[in-house]
């Protein structure tokens, strides 16, 4: 169903890989909801995804960007405002990669040139976007951008590892940077720290699968799942959430406050 939350919006989505991604559900959702999307992601990424199809999906165009880089950066905002015909509402940045992660290494014996990747790839890259946004005026007054965090930023995870650390610097940069563009500009700046989905991404991280149905077990809710993301996404990109900003939004079904739970405490009773 389409309430209109978004029409008349322009925004840039970043990181669809596929239809399992929380990128891809939610600029399907934000296309429902009548807003004007372009899509994005590393050139890599786009080769070994399907965001062409999703372009197709939400009647728009893709440019390709590597979010490390504030060349790309400029040329990405500079090719949105020109196709979309004005500055920019809403921004998702969903963009996570370790090699560390991908190649097993124990966090006690991470390889730190790779670990250096890890913090430029999922952290810094949301700073540097915001940077480029912010010189070029790229940002309509009271645009909303959104950037895909993990409890593991506040929360040990075996596992996890050095994106662990990423995470916390992309919910530091939320805040610092959301107090600047507040002030000057109105627009507001939140992190989503979202339930473990089943995603292609998710799916690469050691015991994510046991993980994922411990969370199930003790979320009252049980997990979000990716269509709820988007639609949580839908809501914060919309007026509807003009004063919320600097903040770290839990999406998890109430895990995050939620020491144990009674099928938990059953599976370990005598």
């Amino acid at each position: 169903m389409s309430y209109g939350l978004l029409k008349g919006k322009k925004g840039i989505i970043f990181g669809a890989l596929d239809e399992k991604s929380l990128a891809w559900k939610t600029a399907v959702r934000a296309h429902e909801e009548g807003a004007s999307i372009v899509l994005t992601n590393a050139p890599v990424a786009m080769r070994l995804g399907k965001i062409n199809e999703l372009a197709k999906q939400c009647n728009t165009e893709v440019i390709p960007a590597d979010a490390t880089s504030l060349t790309d950066l400029e040329n990405l905002f500079a090719k949105s405002m020109e196709i979309l015909g004005g500055k920019i509402d809403f921004v998702l940045h969903s963009i996570g990669m370790s090699p560390n992660v991908r190649k097993d290494f124990p966090y006690t014996d991470l390889n730190h040139d790779f670990f250096l990747k890890t913090l430029d790839i999922s952290g810094l890259s949301f700073h540097k976007l915001l940077q480029v946004a912010y010189k070029m005026d790229a940002i309509s007054e009271w645009g909303s951008v959104i950037a895909l965090s993990y409890i593991a930023a506040q929360r040990t995870m075996p596992g996890y590892k050095d994106m662990a650390d990423a995470k916390a610097v992309l919910e530091s940069i939320a805040r610092s940077f959301g107090y600047y563009y507040g002030k000057e500009k109105n627009v507001r700046i939140n992190t989503i720290s979202q339930s473990p989905t089943l995603t292609t991404a998710g799916g690469g991280i050691k015991g994510f699968n046991s993980f994922y149905h411990y969370a199930q077990d003790i979320a009252p809710l049980g997990n979000a799942d990716a269509g709820n993301c988007a639609d949580y996404c839908v809501m914060l990109f919309s007026d509807m959430t003009k004063m919320v900003t600097m903040q770290n939004l839990y999406h998890d079904g109430g895990f995050s406050n939620t020491l144990s739970s009674d099928k938990v405490l059953e599976y370990y009773s005598d």
